[in-house]
């Protein structure tokens, strides 16, 4: 398997593994594709924060996008990312593909000067790369969501001290 940054000659490939990955789910598809292409129209989009997993044939098999959030107490702000969405196809799940696009993302995160990285998915999945409850930061979604879901992970020593607040995505993300 190989990572690389997307390529303008993925997005239709990407499009159909993300849809076939979420409507695999147990909610079944809720417009991740719609939210990829929005995200690429933002201005603050960096091609170099998505990424896709091919396989042997070259055929993609995963993607990870992140996207910049800012975390405000109403006094101070702070700016990191978000992973949404990751996806890995069907066929490929239990391979070991999230967690290797979840590190190539993270490496890429840390590059890019953030300090950390906040989702919303499976606790049990996510714990397994030392995210933890957003909460336990002081940190809130500003939707309602499980707690247990809401997941950050600092990246650096120290990444997340002073962060605390309530978190804010781009216009992309429709919230």
């Amino acid at each position: 398997m190989q990572i690389k940054t997307i390529q303008p000659a993925d997005y239709d490939a990407v499009d159909k593994l993300v849809k076939d990955a979420f409507t695999q789910t147990e909610h079944g598809y809720d417009g991740e594709v719609e939210l990829i292409h929005a995200l690429r129209e933002d201005p603050a989009y960096q091609a170099y924060l998505e990424v896709v997993a091919f396989d042997r044939q070259q055929q993609p098999v995963g993607l990870g996008v992140l996207s910049p959030i800012t975390i405000s107490d109403g006094t101070k702000t702070t700016t990191g990312l978000a992973l949404a969405p990751l996806a890995v196809a069907p066929a490929h799940q239990k391979e070991g593909i999230g967690r290797r696009l979840t590190q190539k993302l993270e490496q890429r995160a840390r590059i890019s000067g953030a300090t950390y990285v906040s989702i919303l998915g499976w606790p049990d999945y996510y714990s397994k790369f030392g995210y933890r409850p957003a909460s336990q930061f002081d940190i809130q979604a500003g939707f309602d969501v499980p707690d247990d879901a809401y997941m950050i992970k600092s990246l650096a020593p120290n990444g997340l001290d002073g962060v605390h607040g309530t978190v804010h995505y781009s216009k992309a993300f429709g919230l």
